[in-house]
């Protein structure tokens, strides 16, 4: 039987999360919960300005199809504690609002036949998981966080090279698209330099990701810090790591590491550009890192660079229905 999921949230993250879940023939999406209008919600799904045209059809009762999910619910409540998944009979759901990013505010989630919960953001006090590094060690929680796209990026990298190379510490900088987060032109905001115009400046700003790295590989968590910059591209992300290590490396080492791992224990996960492309060519790429393989540097005998592509938006969503997959099973 289909995983019957259902999507909280239409944003960038979750008309993602609907393409990939869609495509998958062990997933049923029973229900959207959306603030859209279900005209707008529609076209919405079928056209994107960055990943392109996708088959949707409103059926005539004013369900969805989508993909392999037929008769979709489609709801529009604002209210968590209102809002019941369980007319659709979902049994997962994946969060995608941005609004209730806690172990205690998405437990309203959980009634009737709701079990899980998996929320696409970092989320306080909420186990984390990412797909590859630390999945294996979800032991049936009710309430998960999926993490970051840039945690989800950045971790198996890590993992790789500190299990060969032991890593003694690492700085991060993630040059990032910009999101809804930030400001079409310049007015208020909480963080000064995101109250910029967006498509006009490269904006230094913080992240996450140190903090969630603690969080899935705790050993490395209090070595590694960074920062982000966000640039005017509205998709796809870089990965800048420099890295000290325990063992000598080389270029060759670090090299045959990742691509022995994107070979076997990361198959799927993390990929190897070998053909010197830039950030477009990684529009829709459902990996979580792609690692630039001409661009690995080294200088001394235990220092390295690793760069890194990602898109931030479809790679993290197919981690995250890959999760929403394992839970099920497990």
């Amino acid at each position: 039987m289909p995983i019957k999921i259902a999507i909280n949230g239409t944003g960038r993250i979750g008309l993602c999360a609907i393409r990939v879940a869609s495509q998958r023939k062990d997933i049923e999406i029973v229900a959207i919960n959306s603030t859209a209008e279900l005209e707008t919600l529609l076209h919405l799904i079928r056209h994107d300005s960055v990943h392109g045209h996708f088959e949707a059809k409103l059926n005539a009762n004013r369900t969805l199809n989508i993909g392999h999910s037929k008769n979709i619910l489609v709801l529009s409540e604002r209210d968590i504690n209102k809002l019941d998944f369980s007319a659709a009979n979902a049994e997962i759901i994946i969060e995608c609002t941005g609004k209730f990013n806690s172990l205690e505010a998405s437990s309203a989630h959980l009634k009737n036949s709701v079990k899980k919960v998996i929320i696409s953001a970092p989320a306080q006090n909420a186990p984390t998981f990412v797909y590859g590094v630390n999945h294996t060690n979800y032991h049936n929680e009710s309430v998960i966080s999926n993490a970051s796209c840039t945690t989800n990026a950045t971790a198996p990298l890590l993992k790789i090279l500190d299990e060969v190379f032991k890593v003694e510490n690492a700085l991060l900088t993630t040059i990032h698209s910009y999101t809804n987060d930030q400001n079409l032109l310049d007015t208020k905001h909480k963080d000064i330099r995101r109250a910029r115009a967006a498509s006009l400046n490269l904006i230094p700003t913080s992240t996450g990701v140190s903090k969630a790295i603690s969080l899935v590989l705790p050993h490395l968590g209090p070595k590694i810090t960074g920062l982000a910059i966000r640039v005017p591209t509205p998709n796809v992300s870089l990965v800048d790591l420099s890295l000290s290590f325990k063992k000598v490396v080389s270029k060759a080492s670090v090299q045959h590491a990742l691509k022995d791992a994107s070979k076997h224990a990361f198959k799927g996960i993390v990929s190897i550009d070998e053909e010197r492309l830039v950030s477009s060519d990684f529009i829709s790429s459902p990996f979580s890192a792609i690692v630039i393989d001409d661009q690995i540097m080294t200088i001394g005998e235990k220092n390295a660079k690793v760069l890194a592509w990602y898109d931030n938006e479809m790679g993290y969503s197919e981690r995250l229905i890959d999760m929403a997959q394992y839970i099920a099973q497990n």
